[in-house]
């Protein structure tokens, strides 16, 4: 199937999702869930490229495999940490201020979610399609870029997990593991990852496309969705938190300054 038709299947798919999980925080009016079921989905996605692709065999498994594994792992603990809980207060605080039109651009908020992934996307769509597999460096750079991201996000919730499993810590800040050398560090593997598909496209008249993912990933967290509204969420309410902005790196993990 030609890569256009591929994207355009992908689309209606997730355009169908994400209306379907609005509908679904119309009831519960929390679009918390929103997060787990863009992971989801985007596994998905890089099945769908993987199986309607018509490149090389060995590299469309490789990436069906690198997206399905990353978005069950990041959607399942997404999906635990958000279901039963109070909504998001990034999308609390979106609901207070739309205020009367909080439902339908809450509808539209959730359609840009679809833009983002498509956008995302490309990184699973290049490799389906190159009819010759990356030389071996390549493959195993692409491994081990894909190792290192997906188990480095995963220790990173575990750490910040445990540390506020502990009644202790509820007003304090987690410095613990990677939290020491970094405040986000979940979101720097998070980046590291969509640089696994670059490795995988080497070598193809689009791989440059494939430079979009990790540079529009990179932004949303840092300047947009990600880092801006947590922290000035965390700022207000945990003492210690201004200071530790001052003294830790925003994403790449580093030694903490003095």
């Amino acid at each position: 199937m030609p890569p256009l038709a591929a994207a355009v299947i992908a689309l209606i798919g997730l355009v169908a999702i994400f209306s379907a999980a609005w509908a679904w925080q119309l009831k519960t009016d929390n679009a918390g869930m929103i997060d787990p079921i863009w992971a989801y989905s985007l596994g998905l996605v890089a099945v769908l490229y993987a199986v309607l692709g018509n490149g090389d065999p060995l590299t469309r498994a490789l990436t069906a495999l690198g997206g399905l594994v990353w978005g069950v792992r990041l959607g399942t603990h997404l999906w635990r940490r958000n279901f039963g809980q109070p909504e998001d207060a990034r999308y609390h605080r979106f609901r207070e201020e739309w205020g009367d039109e909080a439902a339908s651009k809450m509808f539209w908020f959730f359609q840009l979610q679809v833009v983002v992934s498509m956008l995302l996307s490309i990184a699973f769509l290049v490799p389906s399609y190159r009819t010759v597999a990356p030389g071996t460096g390549w493959m195993l750079l692409a491994a081990l870029l894909w190792i290192a991201s997906v188990l480095g996000e995963a220790l990173a919730d575990r750490q910040l997990k445990r540390f506020k499993a502990d009644p202790a810590n509820r007003d304090a800040v987690c410095r613990a593991g990677l939290w020491r050398y970094s405040r986000h560090p979940n979101y720097f593997f998070e980046c590291v990852h969509w640089l696994a598909y670059i490795a995988l496209s080497v070598g193809t008249p689009w791989a440059w496309f494939t430079l979009l993912p990790p540079l529009l990933m990179a932004f949303l967290l840092l300047k947009l969705s990600g880092i801006p509204l947590l922290e000035e969420s965390l700022a207000k309410r945990r003492p210690g938190y201004a200071e530790y902005m001052r003294t830790t790196s925003a994403l790449i993990p580093w030694p903490p300054r003095h």
